[in-house]
């Protein structure tokens, strides 16, 4: 019995131990960070659950505003707007066109609180999956709250203390899907007086309750299917009036999700930056099932599913760093999340690209779905319908269009793609002929070309997967059109006309209009001279070799701009966050400082990584160099400061670089636990001198996806200078996909 209750206390302690060390994790974040854009748009202090439908900010222009203008009782996106229009009101007749005026602001992932200034009212927030929860405090005890539609709708009272409204959410683009509706239902906590009026919007609703009341709280529950589902969705989850269990109940998933990967070491402002970068991969994909349903904008029908359906994807941004990361965390949840593509091609005919709410958003350019769809499959997660997945993504690749900005099916520019391998471009100032070109996109030429190909790899890789030999064959041919915008003799990629001839006059880092639209994606050329993940040795050979690629490689990072920032930012916005030419500030830079690896110079990967992070990501309102995007970069932060990059989606491996922390901890879901250790780490310690693997030497600079969910432990020995000979040999470079037989990797198993 002694030994008993001695054990009992043991595993009390430690699971005490543990439970303290994942809710110190949360105190970490700091939703701040990055809220003052550095060129475009800030982060949001984002209050929700982990990829849930309710999601609250205060809407103001970015961190640094000092006037709220009002709350969202959800939002849509970072960047197309809110849904509802709540604000807590000191009853002025000018209240509606006011701002106010904050302070004693307080942010957490699962919490906000902010006090007005001239009002001293204190709106406090915390949220549940479908709703949320507001807490006012009047100190003149006059209770006053202003409900609106922001974009066009209705709002009316429900019942005695209710109310019930719709919100319209309009697609955008040629192939926009149309309206959709957004529905809430809400209930205050004491009796409270309901006046009405209107606005260009739709209704407002100025509630007030008795004098001498100093609390009115609001719980409301939003959904996309009904009115009546809103209020069942409120019942469900926020059964009773007390906010403080529902912000606990808030504060403990996110300290689950965050103890997931736990780090030790460091420096504080290091694991705010870390955790607070967890948290933003954890805004998109969002999960709109609502009790086994969930509306569709993709057929504009309510379906019934056992699995949840997920929306709100940018995949041009999210396929390189932050898909891969949900995929090592949460695998069930990734499967989900590639049936619900499945999903959205049967119901619309089409596989998206960016799958938001409302239908698919035409944005950007590429197939990335085969990139997201390749690596999951070579990771291991089947269980969602490849076959169809497959089909949909051919039908993007053959008979969709390749246009930036465009959706739906191809034109003469797509049969030219195809037949000759490139995308023609035109001369500096000639007129565009071909109509469904995005006025404004323009064609892109040259970074369409780098997308096909490397999506059209990816094509290949699923056509295999499923014994399509001669898929495979068109596809992987495909994969090697990058090469037909490579021009050898200036050493850069270069845009081609219909007829062959290499554009003149042409500038690497200006040419191209506003963001290198003409010819590139919102960087120049000297980012798109990289952007070939999945045949990096073929593109060194193009450069000359690994000799003249490592060199060029770092003339990137010391080439001038050749006129002042003024000037290039006017023109390149995007490229924000620059060393040399380099811009950490957007996605297709993200795989560049990692290509060392493949030169056989990792200690220069290891050198620049750690320069990058300690540079741009920091824990202030200026620590995010470019568009966050939903985690698309602060994913790129996760991986790298623990020492790991996923340069080649598609290929199951991971590169290895310098963490910052000197033990990192990943928590797997298949109850395995990866444990990287780094020994004499510090800010000049930054070279990796030795690598082990389970107490085994090894030479390679990469760890294989099998390895990571096998667990083990990866041990790494730090230094202060450069060791040249580990991951100098060929053999051990990480494998350019290309180049080795595909049959290397199956399903994440070497």
């Amino acid at each position: 019995m002694i030994m008993e209750n001695t054990i009992a206390r043991f595993l009390a302690v430690g699971a005490f131990c543990l439970t303290s060390l994942a809710q110190a994790q949360v105190e970490y974040v700091d939703p701040s960070m990055g809220g003052q854009g550095f060129m475009l748009e800030p982060t949001r202090p984002t209050v929700s659950l982990p990829d849930s439908m309710v999601r609250v900010y205060p809407v103001r222009r970015d961190q640094l505003d000092d006037q709220i203008h009002s709350f969202p009782l959800t939002i849509i996106s970072h960047r197309l707007g809110e849904l509802f229009w709540l604000m807590p009101s000191d009853g002025l007749p000018d209240a509606w066109d006011r701002p106010a005026a904050y302070d004693q602001e307080v942010e957490t992932p699962y919490y906000y609180s902010a006090r007005f200034d001239d009002s001293l009212i204190q709106t406090e927030f915390t949220p549940t999956a479908h709703c949320g929860y507001f807490r006012f405090t009047f100190p003149s005890g006059k209770p006053v709250v202003l409900l609106a539609n922001r974009r066009g709708g209705n709002f009316s009272p429900h019942g005695d203390n209710g109310v019930a409204g719709m919100e319209r959410i309009t697609g955008e683009g040629e192939m926009s899907p149309g309206v959709m509706q957004a529905y809430v239902y809400g209930e205050f906590s004491a009796p409270v007086k309901i006046e009405t009026g209107s606005s260009d919007s739709g209704n407002r609703l100025t509630i007030s309750a008795q004098t001498g009341q100093r609390i009115l709280e609001f719980r409301y529950g939003i959904s996309f299917i009904s009115v009546e589902q809103a209020k069942k969705n409120l019942r469900e989850e926020i059964p009773a009036w007390n906010f403080a269990n529902i912000k606990r109940s808030a504060k403990d998933r996110w300290n689950e999700v965050l103890g997931q990967i736990q780090v030790e070491g460091g420096t504080s402002e290091q694991k705010r930056v870390f955790y607070t970068s967890l948290y933003r991969c954890y805004e998109r994909m969002v999960n709109i099932t609502e009790d086994g349903e969930y509306y569709s904008a993709f057929d504009h029908q309510v379906h019934q599913d056992v699995r949840p359906f997920y929306v709100d994807n940018w995949l041009w941004d999210t396929y390189r760093a932050l898909e891969p990361l949900q995929t090592l965390l949460n695998p069930e949840m990734e499967a989900d999340k590639a049936q619900s593509y499945v999903r959205m091609y049967e119901q619309s005919g089409w596989m998206p690209q960016f799958a938001v709410l409302w239908g698919n958003h035409e944005c950007m350019t590429g197939n990335p779905i085969a990139a997201w769809m390749a690596d999951v499959w070579a990771k291991g997660i089947t269980n969602f319908d490849l076959s169809t997945a497959y089909a949909g993504v051919k039908k993007n690749s053959v008979e969709g269009t390749w246009l930036p900005w465009r959706r739906g099916p191809k034109c003469s520019l797509d049969d030219f793609l195809a037949e000759h391998g490139y995308m023609p471009a035109l001369h500096p100032g000639e007129k565009e002929t071909v109509a469904r070109v995005h006025p404004r996109e323009r064609r892109q030429t040259v970074s369409v070309t780098l997308a096909q190909s490397y999506d059209d790899w990816c094509a290949a890789q699923l056509a295999r997967s499923l014994g399509n030999d001669a898929d495979y064959q068109f596809f992987l041919k495909r994969a090697g059109d990058y090469k037909n915008v490579f021009r050898q003799d200036k050493g850069h990629v270069w845009p081609k006309d219909a007829d062959g001839n290499w554009i003149e006059p042409y500038d690497p880092g200006f040419s191209g209009g506003q963001g290198g639209r003409d010819y590139t994606t919102e960087n120049n050329g000297y980012t798109y001279d990289w952007d070939v993940q999945h045949d990096l040795q073929g593109l060194f050979e193009l450069m000359g070799g690994r000799v003249q690629a490592e060199a060029k490689l770092d003339q990137l990072f010391r080439e001038p701009l050749g006129m002042g920032k003024y000037e290039f930012w006017a023109k390149f916005p995007d490229a924000s966050g620059l060393v040399g030419q380099f811009s950490m500030g957007n996605e297709p830079s993200l795989h560049i400082p990692f290509i060392y690896n493949y030169l056989g110079a990792p200690w220069k990967t290891q050198e620049r990584v750690r320069m990058l992070l300690d540079t741009w990501f920091t824990d202030t309102t200026l620590g995010m160099p470019g568009d966050e995007d939903g985690g698309g970069m602060s994913a790129f932060v996760v991986f790298s400061m623990m020492g790991l990059y996923p340069v080649t989606p598609g290929v199951p491996i991971y590169d290895i670089c310098s963490p910052v922390f000197d033990r990192i901890t990943i928590h797997l879901p298949n109850d395995k636990t990866l444990r990287i250790i780094c020994r004499n780490n510090s800010k000049d310690n930054k070279y990796i001198q030795i690598i082990h693997f389970n107490g085994q030497p090894r030479q390679k600079i990469w760890i294989s996806h099998a390895d990571i969910i096998n667990g083990g432990t990866l041990e790494l020995e730090m230094g202060d200078t450069p060791n040249k000979e580990l991951g100098s040999n060929p053999t051990d470079f990480p494998p350019s996909a290309m180049a080795i037989d595909p049959k290397t990797f199956e399903t994440g198993r070497p």
